[in-house]
């Protein structure tokens, strides 16, 4: 029995350590199926992702080439419209400018009809005219047929009346041209005594003064230890002091001709006094300037003596003594104010003028030129207003400040001027280069060539006058005037010159037949 139990007991043991058994290898079965479903689950996943994703890529680009497609067509469209749209407006443009022509045609076919009709009218009006003038005429004849002696006569007085008008007008223009040629000889008489009866001398100066040394030993006293000497002396006198390897002597150079002067005064003194240094230097130009200005002074008065004019105001008599120092064209301004001044007396003398006043106005008309260098305005203007400062007359003034103008506000303007000119013109006075002056009268020539109904063009008188020849069949005698001055104006802006140019243009007409 117990065995039996025992057995019994084994065998249900036995059943259950099976049944764990089964479980346990069931158990692990199902982790083992449920691992493989899982792995194979995922893959799916995986797989399905993938083909999701590659799905969604061809959208894509199905969607981006369709996208590209349509952007293409619309573009293309628009392509075709903005075409269209162009032909269009050509098209539109083409229509307004045949509208305007077909109006611009309606329009000159308006003003011809208009004109026909004009013309029409004056036709109708020439008949008429030509109508009344006929029947005008036949009355005349009629009347003349039917005329008595006196009446006959008094016609043709009337008539020879008529035509002598035209020989009057003749005669009037010869007479006129007659005076002018008289007034032009006295003028050139006068002129020509005036010359003849004063005759200055010229004198030329240069910008540099040369000074003469007693040795070359000279030179180093002139320099001083390390230049303070001839530095001292520059800066005193305003001038250049140039020593060179020319022997026994020095050079001093300066535009302004009073410095110049000092300085020469003073290193002549130096010189010959033999005790240089920058004390002394600066002693012996203050003493120079006080001569100078003594002699300046001096100048002045033998001017005004010489002229006849002794009372002047001070400040004027030591203008005129600078003027001593002044170049013009290579012209000494002193000596040519002189000049001027005996001109200009003669000439007022001749034309029953006051000729002290004329004298006066001569010697003071460059005055501006002593300080011009100094004062701003041309030399005319500077003289007008010193003169105006020292309370001079208003006729002495303008005579001055208009002795350069085309028209001088009076007579003795017009006189200082021919003075200035007679001086200034006179062989040698004012020394030009010769290339200058061919330059000049080439230009003056070419100038005139350029007009339109020049024919050939002379540069006479040393380029002081320009006589040109014009075709008569192109100018006319009004427009020879016109053309005169338009030249003059041409060569006041492109040419500069000394003095006044004197511009002739000859409108002259010939008539020429042959007897065979």
């Amino acid at each position: 029995m117990k065995v039996v139990y025992i057995a019994v007991i084994c065998l249900v043991v036995g059943m259950l350590a099976g049944y764990y058994i089964r479980k346990k290898i069931g158990e692990k079965q199902i982790g083992s199926a449920e691992e493989k479903a899982k792995e194979i689950i995922e893959d799916a996943r995986k797989k399905a992702q993938n083909i999701q994703k590659e799905a969604e890529l061809k959208a894509k680009e199905e969607v981006y080439k369709l996208k590209q497609a349509a952007e293409k067509e619309i573009a293309e469209k628009q392509r075709e419209v903005l075409e269209l749209e162009k032909k269009l407006r050509q098209r539109e443009h083409h229509i307004d400018k045949r509208g305007e022509y077909v109006e611009e045609k309606e329009r000159e076919l308006k003003n011809l009809s208009k004109k026909l009709e004009e013309e029409k009218r004056e036709i109708a009006n020439l008949k008429e005219a030509l109508l009344k003038k006929e029947k005008e005429i036949t009355e005349k004849l009629y009347q003349i047929a039917r005329l008595s002696e006196a009446e006959a006569r008094k016609i043709i007085l009337d008539k020879t009346k008529e035509e002598l008008k035209v020989e009057i007008g003749k005669m009037i223009m010869e007479e006129t041209e007659k005076a002018k040629e008289e007034s032009e000889q006295k003028a050139k008489e006068i002129i020509a005594t005036a010359i003849q009866r004063y005759a200055g001398e010229y004198v030329g100066e240069l910008t540099v003064s040369v000074i003469p040394l007693p040795n070359d030993e000279m030179k180093g006293r002139i320099i001083g230890r390390e230049g303070r000497n001839i530095r001292t002396f520059e800066a005193l006198t305003g001038v250049d002091v140039i020593i060179d390897d020319t022997p026994l002597a020095v050079v001093l150079s300066s535009q302004n001709s009073i410095r110049r002067e000092l300085a020469r005064i003073a290193m002549t003194k130096l010189i010959e006094d033999g005790r240089i240094h920058p004390a002394r230097i600066e002693e012996v130009v203050n003493k120079s300037k006080e001569e100078l200005e003594a002699r300046i002074k001096k100048y002045g008065e033998e001017a005004i003596m010489d002229v006849g004019i002794p009372n002047l105001h001070p400040e004027l008599i030591k203008e005129i003594g600078k003027l001593k120092f002044r170049m013009s064209y290579s012209q000494n301004v002193y000596h040519h104010s002189i000049e001027v001044a005996h001109i200009a007396g003669i000439i007022a003398a001749e034309l029953k003028l006051d000729q002290k006043f004329a004298k006066k106005a001569g010697l003071l008309h460059d005055i501006g030129k002593a300080v011009d260098h100094e004062v701003e305005g041309t030399h005319a203007e500077i003289g007008a207003e010193l003169l105006k400062r020292v309370g001079e007359s208003e006729d002495l003034i303008e005579a001055v400040r208009t002795h350069h103008d085309d028209q001088p506000a009076n007579i003795y303007g017009v006189i200082i001027q021919a003075a200035d000119a007679l001086s200034a013109a006179r062989p040698g006075v004012r020394k030009e280069m010769y290339e200058a002056y061919i330059k000049r009268v080439n230009q003056l020539e070419e100038i005139a060539s350029t007009f339109s109904g020049v024919e050939k063009a002379y540069a006479i008188q040393a380029g002081r006058e320009l006589r040109i020849f014009v075709n008569a069949d192109k100018v006319k005698d009004e427009e020879a005037a016109f053309l005169a001055r338009e030249i003059v104006k041409k060569i006041e802006e492109e040419i500069k010159y000394p003095g006044q140019i004197k511009v002739v243009v000859i409108r002259e007409f010939r008539a020429v037949e042959y007897a065979r």
